[in-house]
């Protein structure tokens, strides 16, 4: 069958993911083309045509290790950590305590409960926070009734990196369990069986059964948190930068924005997000390489 047979074969589905296509194209590939402000001393008032041309001069802010940048990196990846060490793993977790569940119909609502979170958007999850953990807060009214003082925990910037990765887990954990519930759903029930008449017992069994039929997703998802391991969320943390301050809460998303858009620092600023996607290009391939070396598909065949 030619292409062009091909084409007139699925030219329904074809039209159905138009304007996915397009949206693809106009708000994430087109973009890609203002890069070019990276190498350039970009004026606004002239366009991007008429900016003189610079080099590499503007990647000198990674290379000689300004503060500021090193202060954004050094959040990045420390909130990054956090998040695939205890983030990750917690929709696992969920997903096989709801698997264990007898009743559907508990197994139903608690799904409910947890999934919906993370309909809220971020200025709502960050608000329900503040009503909850801030100074005039719930837990601190409780405190005070009770004569023990109070916990500074929102504006607290010694413990912002542990604020925003519980929020994350509160917002996201229960709607990535759907993924593993899934796969739970299509593991062989007679190696269950198999391994029950072999005396194996729940342990034995999460270990040597389930954790193998969840290894081709986790490895996939693992893949596509490290493509992404740079960008921690920029509206999450920027709506409390003002409360904890830029040298707790100043990563490499809301740098970009605080020193390209607000202090007109264009190019070096297009430097680093350049450079953030560039890493998180090369991650995703390493790690979908090294996936293949261990025999499992990764998120594209060679």
């Amino acid at each position: 069958m030619t292409a062009w047979q091909r084409l007139r074969r699925d030219k329904v589905l074809l039209f159905v993911a138009l304007p996915g296509i397009l949206s693809l194209l106009v708000f994430h590939y087109l973009p890609l083309l203002g890069n070019v402000i990276a190498f350039k001393e970009y004026v606004p008032f002239i366009g991007i045509l008429d900016s003189p041309w610079v080099g590499m001069a503007n990647f000198m802010v990674i290379v000689n290790g300004d503060p500021v940048f090193v202060n954004a990196l050094t959040n990045t990846l420390v909130i990054t950590a956090l998040q695939v060490l205890i983030v990750f793993p917690a929709p696992i977790g969920l997903a096989l305590l709801l698997n264990s569940l007898m009743s559907e119909r508990i197994k139903r609502i608690v799904q409910s409960v947890l999934y919906l979170p993370h309909f809220l958007s971020w200025v709502i999850v960050v608000a329900i926070f503040q009503k909850m953990l801030g100074d005039a807060g719930l837990v601190n009214h409780f405190l005070r009734d009770l004569n023990l003082g109070t916990v500074n925990i929102v504006s607290n910037p010694d413990a912002f990196k542990a604020l925003v990765t519980g929020q994350v887990l509160w917002k996201d954990a229960g709607w990535a369990t759907i993924l593993f519930l899934a796969a739970l759903a299509r593991i062989d029930q007679t190696l269950y069986e198999a391994s029950a008449v072999d005396g194996a017992g729940r342990w034995r069994q999460l270990w040597h059964v389930t954790l193998p039929g969840l290894r081709s997703l986790i490895i996939l998802l693992l893949i596509l948190r490290l493509g992404d391991s740079l960008s921690t969320g920029f509206e999450q943390i920027f709506l409390q930068q003002g409360a904890v301050g830029k040298t707790a809460s100043e990563v490499l998303d809301t740098y970009v924005y605080n020193h390209g858009i607000l202090d007109g620092d264009w190019g070096p600023s297009a430097a680093v997000g350049m450079v953030k996607g560039v890493v998180g290009l090369l991650l995703v391939v390493g790690a979908n390489t090294l996936a293949h070396r261990f025999g499992e598909r990764g998120i594209y065949q060679r």
